[in-house]
């Protein structure tokens, strides 16, 4: 997600967040990228997705904390969405390195050209494979998914199968209002 097309995927998908929140009264607090500081939800959110790297509200009483572009220690590598198990305080590098914390890893492909679509894919699947692995080795299993706003049909023939099969918990098209609608209330609900 390091390109604009990553950038605006993270800032739809976050404005979607924000609203599923809103609408369910639930109020939340933000991180702010560069000053690397929690701020309370405000009144006016309006570009706020411009500079926030994550989010952290209440499910069911439980905190919920989400960090954009994570280099995970138990992957040593990047994951672009981790939803974890604890308030926006407590988040950090021992939060980060346990592996009971993580409740959601996901893949979000911002990239619009069909011709990029399947290379896209396959750099998701990857690193939803590589999630999986590490995760069982230390017998976890966190919800995974994949959001694309470029998805082909070959593509969505094999998402399907992968859903089917319990290898992947949800997959949205970001271009489709109605399925990042559902992603997002699954993802809140989590």
């Amino acid at each position: 997600m390091r390109n604009a097309g990553g950038f605006m995927a993270q800032c739809k998908l976050t404005r979607s967040i924000i609203a599923h929140l809103k609408l369910a009264g639930k109020s939340y607090r933000w991180l702010h990228d560069e000053s690397k500081a929690w701020a309370d939800m405000p009144e006016d959110d309006a570009d706020i997705e411009l500079h926030l790297r994550g989010l952290s509200w209440k499910t069911n009483g439980e905190s919920r904390t989400l960090i954009y572009n994570l280099t995970v220690p138990l992957l040593r590598n990047n994951v672009d969405l981790s939803l974890f198990s604890c308030t926006a305080e407590s988040v950090g590098k021992q939060t980060y390195k346990n592996p009971s914390a993580y409740i959601a890893l996901g893949e979000l492909k911002g990239g619009v050209d069909p011709a990029g679509a399947d290379e896209h894919w396959k750099t998701a699947r990857t690193a939803i494979d590589r999630i999986q692995k590490a995760f069982a080795k230390r017998k976890r299993k966190p919800h995974t998914f994949f959001i694309g706003a470029a998805i082909e049909v070959r593509m969505a023939k094999e998402i399907w199968t992968m859903l089917k099969r319990g290898h992947l918990e949800n997959a949205a098209n970001l271009t489709d209002d109605q399925q990042i609608d559902s992603l997002t209330r699954w993802f809140c609900s989590l």
